[in-house]
């Protein structure tokens, strides 16, 4: 196979990490993630992450992927780049989710660290390594310990990121100080993959985020990126302080494909708010707490 060697900032730099709407039935709703990737983009979205954690991606079949990736691609109709999860914890699954993804127009590839079987980091570079060798597409890594079991060390991003295609990282580990070591070793791109630390992140050298928070909050995202990008740190506290509650909220309530389908239904963005077990439906005390911060967001807004 004849691979290219993508462009850096492959991914856009304000992108959502979108939750997969489902019927009642838990059945895929198609329209809604037509629905919803275009919300995203009219909010501010350049990228748009599908079948990532907030996508549900351990419940998603093989058929289901390829179904909303070309949905997704479709809805965004170039407007911003579609990113499909395709890491899971065994590698032959993966590549061959990836070759899917890659067929059905997707334009990057999100890998997480594999789960459950922790694999010695040896492991970790040949499972990603391996994945990036079966398309064109560039890749991001997805460093999330916490969900995973497993880190990613600093010699093995290094390392990985020699790779023509590994072009970035989503980093949920909330570890600045080693995130500034490695932007100065290597040439991998940080995303920061926690609301929270969305400011102190791209002070830091981050060209970008990967947000739940997103998902109703896109356009302050997008100002806070150009703030920062622009140096002018006083409007990126500003608007960071204005959107710090909802982050927390969407990101603490309850899991996040829970807290982003509660908002987006009440916005009127899908029909349901339905998760597929193992993930439960929102208790009173989680749904008042979503609904709160969408209703204050819309009184500001008003």
């Amino acid at each position: 196979m004849g691979m290219t060697t993508p462009s850096a900032l492959a991914f856009g730099t304000n992108l959502v990490a979108m939750p997969t709407p489902m019927n009642p039935d838990f059945s895929l709703d198609d329209a809604g993630v037509a629905a919803v990737v275009r919300h995203l983009v009219a909010t501010g979205c350049d990228g748009v992450v599908v079948a990532g954690t907030t996508g549900e991606s351990p419940t998603l079949s093989e058929d289901e992927l390829v179904r909303l990736i070309g949905i997704a691609v479709d809805a965004a109709d170039g407007r911003a780049k579609i990113v499909a999860g395709v890491g899971t914890n065994d590698t032959i699954s993966s590549v061959r989710r990836a070759r899917l993804a890659a067929d059905a127009g997707a334009d990057g590839l999100l890998v997480v660290t594999p789960y459950y079987s922790r694999p010695t980091q040896a492991g970790v570079v040949a499972h990603c390594s391996a994945v990036a060798d079966s398309t064109d597409l560039p890749v991001m890594l997805y460093d999330v310990p916490h969900r995973t079991g497993l880190a990613m060390t600093a010699p093995t991003l290094v390392e990985l990121a020699a790779h023509p295609r590994i072009l970035a990282v989503k980093d949920a580990t909330g570890d600045i100080p080693r995130a500034l070591s490695i932007m100065a070793t290597s040439t991998l791109e940080f995303y920061c993959g926690s609301d929270e630390l969305n400011l102190p992140f791209l002070a830091a050298g981050a060209v970008g985020i990967v947000s739940v928070a997103g998902a109703i909050i896109a356009a302050d995202e997008a100002r806070l990126i150009a703030a920062v990008a622009a140096g002018d740190l006083l409007t990126a506290r500003s608007v960071n302080a204005s959107i710090i509650e909802a982050a927390a909220t969407l990101n603490g309530a309850a899991p996040a494909p829970v807290t982003t389908k509660l908002a987006l239904h009440a916005l009127g963005v899908i029909a349901s708010a339905a998760v597929r077990p193992p993930l439960a439906p929102a208790t009173a005390d989680e749904t008042a707490a979503v609904l709160a911060v969408v209703d204050a967001r819309a009184t500001t807004s008003a």
